[in-house]
């Protein structure tokens, strides 16, 4: 049976930045914040690496591209490395199988 995923949830910049403020300026581990605020620790984390390495342009997109955004090699690179997961599985059938023959 397949479910179907939460959708990601979606923050303001302003929230983003108010976060990592409280995460650098509170005497409280990041763990806390992260449970106050509601979002996972190490996303608090990923959020202050990219407020220090993009500054004021940091968090001015949507999240990740979807799939009809990516470019045709990244999705050919997904394609390229499942079909290689499945030849993989493929092999081992084939081993096993040919052992119950003999």
């Amino acid at each position: 049976m397949t479910s179907k995923r939460k959708p990601y949830k979606m923050y303001t910049k302003e929230f983003k930045e108010e976060a990592v403020r409280m995460m650098e300026t509170a005497d409280r581990p990041a763990a806390e914040i992260a449970m106050e605020l509601g979002v996972r620790r190490n996303q608090l984390y990923k959020w202050k690496e990219q407020l220090r390495a993009m500054g004021d342009k940091a968090f001015s997109g949507r999240g990740r591209p979807k799939k009809a955004d990516q470019s045709e090699l990244t999705t050919l690179k997904q394609e390229n490395d499942r079909l290689k997961e499945e030849i993989e599985i493929l092999k081992k059938a084939a081993a096993y199988f040919a052992k119950e023959l003999k």
